[in-house]
C-alpha cells in the first residue's frame, strides 16, 4: 500500500476520532491502518435505536481509487440479518460500495471516504427497514403493513438482545444459559488477534459508558414492547427473508429486562472496585496514580482563581482514583441555591478507561438519569482530567443546548425540555423544587 494511501486512511480515522458524531466510532491496530473496526450507534426513533453495531472495515492498495470491503460483524455469529441490506453473512449492500447497483451518480468516488461509508450504512437503519428490500419500497397493502410493523419488532427485540445485552454480559463476563436462540457475541470473528495476542476489543470502554447512557432509554423500550409482544410469541418470517438469512427467535422481554439489570450492577461493581483498585496502585507507586494526583491538585489551585465556578473538590480517603466534587449552582440560573454532589470514579487503565460520573444529589435534568444518576457529558480531551472536570460543568450548567438525542439520558426530562411552552415550563418547576431539595441533601 503507497504512503499516499496510508495517509489518507490515518487522516480519515483521526477526523472521525476527534470529530463531534457521538454515534460514530472507528479504531484499528497501530500496526495495521488497512484494517479498521467501525461502530455505528443505532438511531433514535429507530428499531436500531441506541444498539451498538460493528463493522470490519479493509482497504485496499488502490484506495481512494476503490471503496474499501465493508462486512457486518454484529450478525449473531452470522444467523442475524438486521436489515435487508446488511445481511445475516456480513454482506452490507450499498451502491457507495459497489456491493449494489444504484442511481448514476451514487457510486463510489475518491472524494468518498470511510466516514461517508459510515453514514450511509446508518442510513440503512431507518424507521421502517421493510422498505429497504427491493419490491417492497411501495408496500401499502394491509398485509404488507402489518408485516412492517412485525419486522420492527423483532428488529427491535434482537437490537437489544444481541447488539447490546450480549455484547455487554461478554464484556463483563456475565455466563447465561445456553436456551435456544442465545449465542456468544463474537466481535472477532473476522479479525483475528495474532498468536498471543488479546482480542481486538477497542469500544469496549465506549459501549459500557454509552449503556450506562441509554439505561433508561432500554428499559422505557422494553416497557413498552412487552404491552404488545407476550413473552415466548414467535417472530414472523418476512416474504424476503430466506434460510441462513433471516431474523428467527422469539420475544422474551421480561428475561432481557433481568439481564439489563443485571448488567448494570455489574457496571456498577466495576466502577466501585476501581477505589481499592488504586489504593493498591498507590501503594506501588504506580505513575498512573501520582499522575492523577498532580492532576487533581492542578485543578484545584485553578479553580481557585476561577470566579465564575463555585466547587469544592477532594479526594475519597485520599485516593487519586475517586474524586468528590460539590457544585454551587450559579446565581440568577435555575440551579441558583443549588449544591450538587457528584462522584468521579476513576481506572487505573485511565484514559483507555473513562471516568463514571454519577450525579448522587438527585436532579431533575435532561443530561442526568433519574435511574442511576449517570452524567451524559462528553470531554474534548479525554486524558485531562481538567478538561473531564469542565464538561461535567457544562453539561449541568448549560441552560440551551443544541437538540442532540444521542445525549438525553433522562427521557421524561427531555420530552418536557424539548417540548411545548407549558411542557418547559413543567421542566423548569421539576429542575427547581430538586435544586431547592439538595441543599438539604448535601448535610
Amino acid at each position: 500500500m503507497s504512503n499516499q494511501s496510508i495517509l489518507r486512511i490515518t487522516r480519515e480515522l483521526s477526523e472521525i476520532q476527534r470529530g463531534s458524531d457521538l454515534s460514530l466510532a472507528v479504531a484499528c491496530r497501530d500496526i495495521d491502518v488497512r484494517h479498521v473496526r467501525a461502530l455505528i450507534i443505532g438511531p433514535p426513533d429507530t428499531p436500531y435505536e441506541f444498539g451498538f453495531f460493528e463493522f470490519a472495515v479493509k482497504f485496499t492498495r488502490d484506495y481512494p481509487t476503490k471503496a474499501p470491503g465493508v462486512n457486518a460483524i454484529t450478525t449473531n455469529s452470522g444467523r442475524t440479518r438486521f436489515n435487508p441490506n446488511i445481511y445475516a453473512g456480513g454482506r452490507v449492500c450499498l451502491s457507495i460500495l459497489g456491493t449494489w447497483r444504484g442511481e448514476r451518480g451514487e457510486e463510489w468516488s475518491s472524494a468518498q471516504g470511510l466516514e461517508s461509508i459510515l453514514i450511509s450504512i446508518q442510513s440503512l437503519m431507518s424507521s421502517n427497514p421493510y422498505e429497504n428490500e427491493p419490491g417492497f419500497e411501495d408496500a401499502k397493502s394491509d398485509y404488507d403493513k402489518r408485516n412492517q410493523a412485525f419486522y420492527v419488532a423483532k428488529i427491535r427485540h434482537e437490537t437489544l438482545r444481541i447488539s447490546v445485552i450480549e455484547r455487554m454480559e461478554d464484556y463483563l463476563g456475565i455466563e447465561r444459559g445456553k436456551s435456544p436462540g442465545v449465542t456468544v457475541y463474537n466481535a472477532e470473528e473476522d479479525y483475528q488477534a495474532g498468536a498471543g495476542e488479546a482480542p481486538f476489543e477497542p469500544f469496549k470502554d465506549l459501549c459500557k459508558r454509552r449503556f450506562l447512557w441509554y439505561y433508561e432509554s432500554y428499559l422505557a423500550s422494553i416497557e413498552q414492547e412487552l404491552k404488545e409482544h407476550k413473552d415466548g410469541e414467535r417472530f414472523e418470517k418476512m416474504p424476503f427473508e430466506g434460510p441462513g438469512n433471516a431474523m428467527e427467535g422469539t420475544f422474551q422481554y421480561t428475561s432481557l429486562k433481568e439481564r439489563l439489570q443485571t448488567i448494570l450492577k455489574k457496571l456498577n461493581e466495576e466502577a466501585l472496585s476501581w477505589a481499592a483498585e488504586g489504593i493498591a496502585a498507590v501503594q506501588k507507586e504506580m505513575t498512573i496514580a501520582s499522575n492523577l494526583q498532580r492532576q487533581f491538585e492542578q485543578i484545584v489551585e485553578s479553580y481557585k482563581k476561577n470566579d465564575a465556578v463555585t466547587l469544592d473538590l477532594d479526594l475519597v480517603d485520599k485516593n487519586p482514583f475517586v474524586w468528590r466534587l460539590i457544585l454551587f449552582g450559579r446565581p440568577m440560573t435555575n440551579l441558583d441555591g443549588g449544591m450538587f454532589r457528584i462522584m468521579l470514579y476513576l481506572s487505573p487503565k485511565f484514559p483507555d478507561v473513562l471516568p463514571r460520573v454519577k450525579v448522587e444529589t438527585p436532579l431533575f435534568h435532561h443530561r442526568v438519569s433519574q435511574t442511576t444518576g449517570t452524567l451524559c457529558y462528553d470531554a474534548t480531551r479525554k486524558d485531562d482530567m481538567r478538561s473531564h472536570i469542565a464538561a461535567i460543568i457544562e453539561a449541568i450548567e448549560e441552560e440551551s443546548p443544541a437538540y442532540d438525542p444521542r445525549t438525553l439520558v433522562n427521557p421524561e426530562a427531555a420530552k418536557l425540555f424539548w417540548g411545548t411552552q407549558e411542557e418547559k415550563k413543567t421542566y423548569n418547576r421539576r429542575l427547581r423544587r430538586s435544586v431547592q431539595d439538595s441543599a438539604e441533601y448535601c448535610e
